[in-house]
């Protein structure tokens, strides 16, 4: 057990230091950088101002959004619009595709807004997206950061069925503050979600945001249940308020926390475990491939 002092956001102005992001720099990331502007490529990278782009398009990876901008759900943390979304595009498949060899990406990861309007969860647009890719760019590595489908394993299994190389869903928050945060999910389903890609023979990952109001023992708990549930990657960082509206940071959770969250993860049979203030679900994507 670690005993540091927990720094509460209400009494702190700013960011604390350790949250301050590096200017992206480098050949890699102005190559990158100069072909999504050429194209008016979208990356979630980018709309999402994510703290890592740089390194990670210096890396050769990059995130992209499928189905929509508008969300079915509404997530207190989440800045994504909520509401009714538009029909599915049946092309996006190809579009993405195509920005993905523009770009170059070595290791692409895909992610989504829920569609809890669609009888298949979306999910066959998730496996026209993953093969187009790979006829497009066939040594593109993937990685899916997946909805929980509803608990509709049927539509998870479409996706499944396409093996991506990486598989992910994010528990968000510890059980006890889910109903709060992920206002229409659930802390148990998303860990059946979990278990059902782990025992497809797939690599699983999940991740966890800190800074909600969660204490060093839900962390723990939350961990267990991850790793039980057939986790072998596991992101911890820290979570950032985007608009007044949304769920409070009540934590700056110190970089020394999160170093033993770290530990400890690896400690309990996680194989490999990003945690750090500035972690975010697709950080050292590439990494998740060949460490283990």
């Amino acid at each position: 057990m670690i005993e540091l002092p927990v720094v509460p956001a209400t009494q702190v102005q700013r960011k604390p230091d350790w949250l301050r992001v590096r200017l992206p720099v480098g050949k890699e990331y102005a190559h990158v950088r100069g072909l999504v502007d050429e194209h008016k490529l979208h990356t979630i990278c980018e709309s999402g101002n994510c703290p890592n782009m740089g390194e990670c398009w210096g890396a050769g990876t990059a995130t992209f959004m499928i189905l929509g901008n508008i969300c079915t759900r509404s997530c207190s943390f989440c800045a994504v619009a909520t509401g009714r979304p538009l029909a599915v595009d049946l092309d996006e498949p190809n579009r993405v595709a195509t920005s993905v060899k523009l770009m170059q990406v070595k290791h692409c990861v895909i992610t989504s807004v829920d569609r809890d309007d669609l009888k298949d969860g979306g999910s066959i647009i998730w496996a026209e997206t993953i093969n187009a890719i790979r006829r497009e760019s066939p040594e593109t590595t993937l990685e899916t950061l997946l909805p929980d489908f509803r608990g509709n394993w049927e539509n998870l299994a479409r996706v499944i069925a396409v093996r991506p190389e990486v598989v992910s869903h994010n528990l968000e928050t510890v059980r006890r503050l889910t109903r709060e945060v992920r206002i229409q999910a659930k802390y148990d389903r998303s860990l059946d979600c979990l278990r059902q890609i782990s025992q497809a023979g797939l690599r699983t990952k999940s991740g966890i945001m800190l800074g909600l109001g969660e204490t060093e023992a839900d962390v723990l708990e939350a961990m267990a249940d991850l790793l039980d549930a057939g986790v072998h990657i596991l992101t911890l960082g820290q979570y950032l308020q985007p608009t007044k509206t949304h769920h409070p940071v009540i934590d700056w959770i110190h970089p020394d926390q999160f170093n033993f969250y770290k530990q400890k993860g690896l400690e309990m049979g996680f194989r490999y475990v990003e945690s750090g203030p500035l972690v975010r679900s697709s950080y050292h994507a590439e990494k998740h491939l060949f460490e283990f």
